[in-house]
């Protein structure tokens, strides 16, 4: 074959492929402009949507549905949401209506609804619209003064009267809070900044407390910026908490728990996002002495499926007001990130009550200094009037399926000659630290089991099993005082 004819024969060969070439390219070209069409089409729609939803010329929000046969909108009764118009009467005359007609929907549309507390009703069902936002009234003179509450012999934080919640029920059955997620917002920073200046004259309330209620079921709404503690139930009955976010400052925002179940039963808090504060759910019931006679313990409380962020406390407490006692507790496919403690059970002398028959499941700590606390010398008490002779009773814990990395303490169980915790388990863990002391998992007076291989290796305080069951090697003592660190 000579050059001549394998030149001609490639000159032919490039002439097919030249217009095959640009045919393949100028159908990329033309996929490529048509997706950035579509792409400029649709940030330019959102663009404008959100100009015109910020000038309140938006398309419309979801439909509110009709949850009761009775349906009445706040603004009916005189509302205006601008933020600045005080609507207290207006959340007065409607729940009052309700009440009257045996129950009924309370409808919340889109604003800012500035409120000083008020009552709910039974058989209601409080419904904030997208965009939703009630606003509690930041200054303290218009939030009603309550008795002490009975568990706790005084005011939480100061002697006498204490503020009531901004939404407030006693006594009350079936009541409903959801929505389209709106917005309950305690404008908090202010109560926040006149605690820590010693200006208040009463312990600051909750965003929401119902009290010696029943058949409470809140999902589907954002509450932030408590004064105090966020959603407190308190001698409550069958309350379902669900697919909520509970927010606040991470530091700065004092004692502004997620959700505290005290002195409650038969309970479920599920699926909810909490950064706070302080700890993101606490379970109680009673202080000292006062809880110890008002004796109603919390139990059978179901808690899973949550994100927690806690800077100050622990993504989920126990105590450590605990006099009625707690038992029947279960903790499942909790996270905990970037947080001070993963989860933490605190009492002291003095508490008397029990905690027993609690399981953590399926535990994820991320960042976190100390992933399991057990506490037993919080010494904080309402009075001088305590007994320190009523000891708790800690026993029957286990830890099942606990991962984590950039920890820095896994566990330290902290109990003590007088307070020893009892038949603890520990199984499957697998947590990668940050701490490389020879002391990273602690113990002092505790007895149980670990079943199976665990990391990091367990105290000697406890007793080795293999996965079948099969004792290993008994505890060398229960009473070793294996700590070097402070969580």
């Amino acid at each position: 074959m000579t050059d001549s004819f394998r030149f001609q024969h490639r000159k032919l060969e490039y002439k097919r492929l030249v217009p095959s070439f640009l045919s393949s390219h100028r159908t990329l070209l033309t996929l490529l402009w048509t997706v950035g069409f579509i792409l400029m089409v649709a940030w330019q729609r959102t663009a404008v949507d959100r100009l015109l939803m910020y000038r309140g010329w938006g398309p419309p929000p979801r439909p509110i549905p009709k949850l009761r046969p009775l349906v009445l909108n706040l603004s009916d009764f005189g509302a205006v949401g601008d933020g600045v118009t005080l609507n207290t009467k207006a959340f007065e005359r409607a729940i009052s209506e309700i009440r009257k007609r045996g129950g009924g929907q309370l409808n919340v549309e889109p604003g800012y609804w500035l409120t000083a507390p008020f009552n709910l009703t039974s058989h209601m069902t409080l419904f904030l619209a997208e965009n939703a936002v009630i606003l509690g009234i930041d200054d303290e003179s218009y939030w009603p003064l309550l008795p002490p509450l009975p568990s706790y012999g005084y005011g939480r934080e100061r002697r006498g009267p204490r503020y009531g919640s901004l939404i407030h029920g006693q006594n009350l059955k079936d009541v409903v809070i959801t929505g389209h997620n709106g917005t309950i917002d305690g404008q908090g920073r202010s109560w926040w900044e006149k605690y820590r200046k010693k200006l208040l004259n009463h312990t600051r309330g909750p965003l929401l407390q119902l009290m010696w209620s029943k058949d409470i079921h809140i999902s589907d709404v954002t509450f932030r910026d408590s004064p105090f503690w966020t959603l407190h139930p308190y001698d409550c009955q069958n309350v379902i908490i669900r697919n909520v976010n509970i927010l606040a400052p991470l530091s700065d925002a004092p004692n502004t728990d997620g959700i505290d179940p005290d002195s409650c039963e038969n309970m479920v808090i599920e699926d909810c996002y909490i950064s706070v504060g302080d700890d993101g759910v606490a379970i109680k019931s009673g202080w000292d002495q006062y809880g110890i006679a008002y004796s109603r313990p919390s139990s059978n409380i179901t808690i899973r499926n949550l994100i927690v962020r806690s800077m100050i406390s622990a993504g989920v407490s126990i105590g450590s007001e605990m006099s009625g006692g707690v038992s029947n507790i279960l903790v499942e496919n909790l996270l905990v990130w970037n947080s001070k403690r993963g989860i933490r059970i605190k009492t002291s002398p003095g508490r008397g009550g029990h905690i027993r028959h609690v399981s953590y499941r399926n535990l994820t700590l991320e960042n976190v200094r100390v992933g399991i606390v057990i506490k037993t010398d919080y010494n904080e008490h309402p009075d001088e009037g305590y007994d320190p002779k009523a000891l708790p009773v800690i026993e029957d814990i286990s830890f099942t399926g606990i991962r984590g990395q950039g920890v820095r303490i896994p566990a330290r169980i902290y109990g003590s000659p007088e307070i020893p915790v009892q038949n603890v388990t520990f199984q499957d863990m697998s947590v990668g630290i940050t701490y490389k002391k020879k002391h990273i998992f602690q113990c002092s007076f505790v007895q149980g089991r670990v079943i199976g291989r665990i990391f990091p290796a367990p105290c000697e305080n406890l007793d080795l099993y293999d996965d079948g069951g099969k004792l290993l090697r008994r505890a060398t003592t229960q009473n070793t005082k294996d700590l070097d660190y402070d969580g």
